[in-house]
């Protein structure tokens, strides 16, 4: 490039739209930097866009518009339904007080100024049963092949909260004698709701009649097979409905029974109990508000004691030994087992932990009635592989929260435990430690029936899993458990080729089982230790 040098006689570029004659025009300055020819084009686009913003302002407007309409009749229904004054709780959010507002307890709240009355509606039918107060529906079954039998709701008498509600299948045996112990251990003063679904009274005995009868059933002796019945009232007072509707033939179901009551609200001071403000009875307080079916724990002459002194245990081996109680959703389970545990010799209430399987609002409710540890986790799995995956989780956050722990004993919800519990593994703890080929002690006996059991200081060494309550040693867990656990989506067991020691007696009872197997297979002739465990003989285990 440098030998290059313009030529001054070159003539200048002309583009080729232009000619020569108007080549000088073309050269002006352009009008806001569009060349005048292009000035009518631009200026249709310009209005063409202004006219598109238009538009979308107008839909925009209209759109804000029919919101508006809607929230403003949305507003107007719900102020027309919900009673004045009545206060609202986002779902899961924590009420005055705490406890989690979940599931269908959100649908009706504690109130600061409730209303005067409920009006309760039942429909009790063959295929279906329903409970609606104020609008609300609290109870609704309509799959054919569930809920059979008799629906019992229990509500605050003071703001219509919803405390209990159950489900007794008394076509089957033994359904009645358990909807009699529900029914006795709810509270004087608290409504009541109770419903037929199908068949409720194959297997309702004299017991289930009279405690019908005992709320104020004008029909509790008269209910017969696939009847209709619902009833309204409060216990210990007055009954504010009851229908029945009698089949008319064997095999035909009475016709569907629709009830009306207006149960009127008491003021929320009368539904109290002075109980005091200690630590005990706060627990106490927070729990009976929201919660029913637990009796003497909510008596207000005489309530059932929370807070226990457990006798210490002579050369305890196992103070410091963390327990984890494996529980999902049956809190009469949990809490009958805490109680036992927590009365039982040589307990240390600071190193419990229960692990709950999904966010269940009762269970963690009777964890905290007892001061204890409780920790919800989202299930992972389903059925076997679901189970599997909470032992896991829970097995690693007991290790994680006690690292230093050496060993863990394992305990399911629906477990009563004899009052030498802890004895029991205090004294065989030590069987872990002097032999490698075990991988538990177990606490739990599938053949201690009474007639094949009677010695309280015999062991069995055995090849089998264990199951309910047992010891388990943490290197056993962290290096050969832990690392070939099953995942999330295999539904299996271990096959584990090491031993253990069970004992000749059961030192734990199990309160979970169908009432057939309970009575007729193995839980009426099991022998169950109600005397301290006395000490064993060393004979070279």
């Amino acid at each position: 490039m440098e030998s290059w040098y313009p030529n001054p006689l070159a003539p200048p570029f002309i583009p080729r739209s232009f000619s020569k004659t108007d080549h000088r025009e073309t050269v002006t300055p352009l009008e806001n930097g569009i060349h005048p020819r292009h000035q009518p084009l631009f200026a249709r686009g310009r209005r063409l866009a202004k006219l598109v913003q238009g538009v979308l302002m107008i839909v925009l407007f209209i759109t804000i518009l029919i919101n508006v309409s809607f929230i403003v009749e949305k507003t107007r229904q719900l102020r027309a339904t919900v009673p004045k004054g009545a206060e609202t709780f986002p779902l899961g959010s924590e009420m005055e007080g705490g406890g989690a507002v979940v599931g269908r307890r959100n649908n009706l709240k504690l109130q600061e100024s409730p209303p005067k009355a409920l009006t309760v509606d039942v429909v009790s039918s063959q295929t279906k049963v329903t409970v609606t107060v104020d609008g609300t529906t609290i109870v609704e079954e309509n799959d054919s092949r569930k809920g059979r039998g008799i629906h019992v709701l229990v509500l605050h008498q003071a703001s219509g909260a919803v405390m209990a509600q159950r489900v007794f299948d008394t076509y089957s045996p033994h359904e009645d004698e358990a909807m009699t112990l529900f029914l006795n251990m709810i509270s004087i003063g608290r409504i009541l709701v109770l419903a037929i679904k199908d068949e409720g009274t194959f297997q309702m005995k004299s017991g289930g009649r009279d405690a019908l009868h005992r709320l104020g059933s004008s029909y509790a002796y008269k209910l017969g097979w696939r009847d209709m019945w619902s009833f309204v009232g409060v216990k210990g007072g007055r009954v504010y409905g009851e229908q029945l509707s009698q089949s008319p033939d064997f095999n035909t179901w009475g016709s569907p029974v629709l009830l009306r009551a207006e149960v009127p609200l008491v003021p929320l001071e009368e539904s109290e109990c002075d109980w005091g403000d200690t630590e005990e009875h706060r627990r106490r307080r927070e729990f009976c508000s929201h919660i029913e079916g637990y009796g003497s724990v909510c008596s207000c002459s005489d309530p059932a004691p929370l807070d226990f002194t457990a006798e210490p245990l002579l050369n305890n081996q196992i103070h410091d030994v963390p327990i984890a109680i494996i529980a999902s959703n049956r809190p009469h389970y949990l809490y009958r087992s805490l109680r036992s545990l927590m009365t039982a010799t040589g307990v240390n209430p600071d190193m419990i932990t229960i692990f709950i399987d999904g966010y269940y609002e009762e269970p963690l409710a009777v964890t905290k009635l007892f001061g204890l540890r409780g920790i919800q986790r989202t299930p992972l799995g389903a059925r076997n592989a679901r189970i599997s995956q909470h032992y896991k989780a829970s097995l690693t956050a007991t290790f994680n929260i006690f690292p230093s722990a050496h060993y863990i004993i394992i305990l399911e919800e629906d477990l009563d435990v004899s009052p030498d519990f802890f004895s029991y593994f205090s004294q065989t703890l030590r069987l872990l430690e002097e032999d490698p080929t075990l991988y538990c002690i177990s606490a739990w006996n599938d053949q201690g029936y009474e007639h094949t059991s009677g010695d309280p200081a015999l062991l069995y060494r055995v090849e089998t899993m264990p199951g309910l309550g047992w010891i388990l040693k943490k290197s056993l867990y962290k290096e050969e458990l832990e690392p070939k656990w099953p995942t999330p989506e295999k539904a299996c067991h271990f096959s584990y080729l090491k031993h253990m020691f069970l004992p000749d007696s059961l030192h734990i009872f199990l309160l979970n089982s169908n009432m057939y197997f309970q009575e007729y297979i193995i839980f009426s002739f099991s022998l169950f230790l109600t005397k301290l465990f006395p000490q064993l003989e060393t004979y070279g285990f």
